[in-house]
């Protein structure tokens, strides 16, 4: 049942964290591999080999990312005077933009074995806060948004205030990078971090239900409900694995930029390629608004990883079309990729939310952090090994002189998007699911 609109300052106000958190994550996922295992000729020298910083990224988040699911059963079945969900983000959030900082700051003379350690450790206990945090917060928002056109809303300012956030992890850390360096540039987000979810939450911070029924449900029957739930299982697959292709091509730009475009400035034109795709981006989203409202979510969101398979895989042609400059050549793929990434990106919160309902008509249960948790989860672990993915391909060549691996990296994001774009096309879940009303909703 649809409750009373959100008023807009609430609504910009919970959408604000996403100028942070995706600051943060952005950032870490472009230049974390970079900052530990640079190509030859950097600037900087290597802390590990690129094998073992593969193998370090990808092995040590699967750990961590085993308190997901746990993380959010606990958040599901809280009493507090403050609910459900408040304490964790109180509690977490502050440990969360530290570790953030203090993966940029290994000891750099330690040699490589410990190194490798601090990196594990700085791993894992981002990971930990990061969803003690973050996924609290992401389960308050079919909470106080209900409805398909008020989630709508709220997620369009997650997304446009995400952009802006990708916009200064994609493009202002490069520049800070430059003129600063890795721990300045670091530090300086983490801070934004913070800052952005606290705002959030003191948005929101009265219409968070404190009334709220905890969800009395084992963890065995909370995680079975879950796994059986078909729309989940139809959905999840698609977006990690838009996600793993995503994540592994942003990671490859700095090699682009080096070894394809021969350019000094790794970090400016860095920037420069994530600007035109964030741009265009951000130009996209009432487009494929506009289409979710004439079909569906599930259309929209269709139409959008197969836009992404046959766009992605035109990098391995940057430099290689005669009589056009290589930076137009890659330029021109950012802006074509701009159209099916809002289309991505725009809906998982909300089909997540319809799930959530659906399975509450299942279970008699309101049980958003265990989704959202388990959503992370999966997506945790499957991302993870994007680096490890991009580190193999690499391994095939990321010189000037053998471009072999890079070049391999969008026709591989390509096929692993096709692979989820396949499970994904049997959803139907209508975008209105149809759930009693909730109890306490202040």
């Amino acid at each position: 049942m649809k409750g009373p609109s959100l008023p807009l300052q609430t609504k910009l106000l919970y959408a604000s964290d996403s100028l942070g958190s995706e600051a943060l994550l952005e950032s870490r996922g472009l230049w974390l591999l970079y900052y530990y295992a640079p190509p030859a000729h950097a600037r900087t020298a290597p802390l590990l080999t690129i094998g073992l910083a593969g193998v370090v990224f990808a092995a040590l988040p699967l750990f961590s990312a085993l308190g997901n699911p746990l993380i959010g059963y606990w958040s599901d079945r809280t009493s507090s005077r403050m609910g459900r969900r408040l304490p964790f983000v109180l509690g977490a959030t502050p440990l969360w933009a530290i570790c953030g900082f203090l993966a940029f700051t290994p000891p750099r003379h330690a040699g490589e074995t410990l190194i490798a350690i601090y990196l594990g450790l700085s791993l894992v206990l981002y990971s930990l806060t990061s969803t003690a945090s973050g996924g609290p917060y992401q389960a308050l928002m079919p909470e106080i948004a209900t409805g398909n056109t008020e989630r709508l809303s709220v997620n369009s300012f997650v997304v446009y205030f995400g952009a802006a956030g990708g916009a200064v992890g994609l493009v202002g850390s490069g520049l800070i990078i430059d003129r600063f360096g890795f721990r300045t540039m670091a530090l300086s987000i983490a801070i934004l971090a913070l800052i952005c979810r606290f705002v959030g939450m003191a948005g929101i911070w009265r219409r968070a239900s404190r009334t709220q029924k905890p969800a009395q449900i084992s963890l065995r029957d909370a995680l079975r409900a879950a796994a059986s739930n078909r729309f989940f299982r139809l959905y999840l697959p698609g977006f990690v694995l838009f996600q793993v292709g995503l994540t592994m091509t942003r990671a490859a730009l700095p090699y682009y930029v080096k070894a394809i475009l021969g350019v000094s400035k790794t970090g400016t034109w860095v920037s420069i390629l994530t600007a035109v795709l964030i741009v265009t981006f951000v130009l996209c989203i009432p487009v494929q608004a506009r289409l979710a409202r004439r079909s569906s979510k599930r259309q929209a969101f269709r139409r959008a990883m197969l836009g992404a398979v046959f766009v992605f895989p035109l990098l391995a042609l940057v430099g290689l079309v005669p009589a056009v400059p290589a930076a137009v050549q890659i330029v021109s793929v950012m802006v074509l990729a701009g159209l099916p990434v809002a289309g991505v990106y725009l809906f998982p919160a909300t089909l997540t939310a319809d799930i959530i309902d659906y399975d509450s008509l299942r279970t008699g249960f309101r049980r958003e952090a265990t989704y959202y948790q388990l959503h992370g989860f999966v997506e945790q672990v499957s991302t993870s090994l994007a680096p490890a993915f991009l580190a193999g391909l690499l391994l095939l060549g990321d010189t000037a002189s053998d471009t072999l691996g890079i070049r391999l990296v969008g026709p591989a994001a390509g096929l692993l998007i096709l692979a989820g774009y396949l499970v994904f096309r049997r959803y139907e879940l209508p975008d209105e699911v149809l759930v009693p009303a909730r109890s306490g909703s202040s």
